[in-house]
């Protein structure tokens, strides 16, 4: 089909493309010289630009187009989740930033090798790639769909790709000569540039809505038929199924399990406050982010609340409003924002919102590649290497780049996989794709509680505690209880719940294994920082 795009509209792509050329020479003009410099900046990062990235890392297309989603069918009990998120950038910034700059490591899975030795690093190095490959993969898929609707008004095989390949082309262009400051300085760009977007749409759709403030304040906190108000912020019921995901309950206990291990132990985020300058400025850009994660977030969401009120309430729209008809394009489920885009949105301001899916995808691909290649060479090629020839640091500058290469070419496969499991079968491998980092951090979680807050585990009870939390979180979900269980003892558990379990099982399992001398008195033990 042919593109919907206008001249305004490709004015605004053409315009962003400019902005980013530019932009990407000037933060590419001298390449990283060794891989310390490529992997932690060596240590030179501020702390504000540090807490950008993070932001910028955390919120993919995804948050982009499901923000609003989440506005339109819920409240505001999502922001409460922040709360866990604070604990969780207080409780690393304490207990693992530290250690991390005490003992010099460029990626947080060289830490479990000073308590249960280099097979340890190695295997957990080993599960965060596999679930960055899968959840970034599926992160790339969603934005590519987004961008082909929107430029080429189909989701055609031959147009996902191109648009897989424009999303993986600008990644690596804009980060792999300079690696994680690169990564850094592009995060921040685009960061703006989808932020931007998205408070010109919040502006637009206000100025649609031909109310004034304090009626549309009164319409969402009392919607008709009784309906719940949108404006509930503390959730305090006990549900525990997938509806209760975000209450004050969840939050304090699996949310922050999550945000503990998404913050300290996911490499993808965990980096960028390993360029700071010391362990106190890590920390502090670790907490901003979470500070900074409230008003964006709330962005989204407000758009959510306005797209309720333009298709659900025509009481109020005096005849100005739209009928949300179906919410499919090509067969495809979208959001209720991308329904929007498609329908309504006006020229000019529709390329300004594929310029944001754009930009909250590239800051997460960016981010992720230079992750997934600092796993790759500093926890499993350069040992390796060092154990057979020794190496000058251009030559693992060089391998760092060809690694992220790789990296791009294995998340666009899982893109396209994606596409095609989704064509040809009801198995829901976009879900999986999506969860599979929770899976593995109930692993890690219990992994690295055994290693900071015990004498015990060893390599053995190691892996076993990264397998055991994976499978045992997989199999709480509802698309394999099918297989495994009769109907009736089929559940619905939150993932929050579900990660609180895994990670319990997985830390037993690694309290069963038995540690050395040596390793007991290792500096990782203890409390305190």
């Amino acid at each position: 089909m042919t593109s919907t795009f206008t001249s305004p509209d490709w004015l605004m792509f053409g315009l962003y493309f400019v902005l980013l050329a530019l932009t990407g020479w000037w933060i590419n003009r001298t390449g990283a010289q060794n891989s310390q410099q490529y992997f932690i900046g060596s240590n030179r990062m501020p702390t504000w630009l540090a807490a950008i990235s993070v932001l910028a890392t955390a919120q993919s297309a995804a948050t982009f187009l499901g923000g609003p989603d989440i506005g339109y069918r819920s409240n505001l009990t999502y922001l409460a989740s922040l709360l866990g998120a604070l604990m969780a950038a207080f409780f690393v910034g304490y207990f693992l930033i530290p250690r991390f700059y005490r003992h010099k490591v460029s990626t947080v899975y060289e830490l479990l090798e000073l308590r249960f030795g280099s097979a340890a690093k190695k295997q957990a190095g080993l599960m965060y790639l596999f679930g960055r490959i899968f959840a970034n993969g599926a992160r790339l898929y969603m934005a590519a769909l987004a961008v082909s609707m929107m430029l080429f008004s189909d989701i055609a095989w031959q147009h996902l790709v191109w648009s897989v390949v424009l999303l993986c082309l600008i990644s690596l262009l804009y980060s792999i000569f300079g690696g994680i400051e690169s990564v850094i300085y592009g995060d921040a760009f685009q960061c703006v540039v989808y932020v931007a977007a998205a408070v010109l749409v919040l502006l637009y759709l206000w100025g649609s809505i031909p109310v004034d403030f304090a009626t549309l304040l009164h319409a969402l906190q009392h919607p008709p038929e009784n309906a719940p108000s949108k404006l509930v912020l503390i959730d305090t019921r006990w549900d525990f199924s997938s509806a209760g995901a975000f209450t004050l309950y969840s939050s304090v206990t699996g949310l922050f399990l999550l945000y503990i291990a998404s913050f300290g132990l996911d490499q993808d985020l965990t980096q960028r406050v390993l360029t700071c300058k010391n362990a106190r400025q890590g920390s502090l850009a670790m907490i901003w982010s979470v500070v900074l994660v409230l008003p964006v977030t709330l962005v989204f969401i407000l758009i959510g609340f306005l797209l309720h009120i333009f298709y659900q309430r025509p009481d109020l729209m005096a005849g100005s409003g739209a009928v949300l008809q179906h919410s499919q394009f090509s067969g495809e489920d979208i959001t209720v924002f991308m329904y929007y885009v498609l329908h309504e949105m006006p020229a000019g301001l529709r390329g300004l919102v594929t310029v944001g899916v754009i930009a909250a995808a590239v800051s997460t691909l960016t981010s992720g590649l230079n992750s997934m290649a600092s796993v790759i060479i500093q926890d499993l090629y350069k040992p390796w290497q060092q154990q057979r020839q020794a190496k000058t640091e251009a030559y693992y500058v060089a391998a760092a780049r060809w690694s992220m290469l790789l990296c791009a070419g294995a998340l666009a496969l899982m893109a396209l996989l994606c596409f095609h499991w989704q064509q040809s079968s009801d198995m829901p491998l976009l879900t999986f794709a999506l969860g599979v980092m929770v899976f593995s951090y109930s692993g890690l979680l219990g992994v690295y509680a055994s290693a900071l807050f015990s004498q015990r585990g060893s390599p053995a009870s190691v892996l076993a505690a990264l397998i055991a939390g994976f499978v045992i979180t997989l199999l709480m979900q509802p698309y394999l209880q099918t297989y495994y269980l009769p109907q009736e003892w089929q559940f619905d558990l939150a993932f929050s719940w579900q990660l609180c379990i895994g990670f319990a099982c997985s830390f037993i399992i690694c309290q069963l294994g038995k540690s050395s001398d040596a390793v007991s008195q290792s500096p990782l033990n203890g409390v305190a920082a």
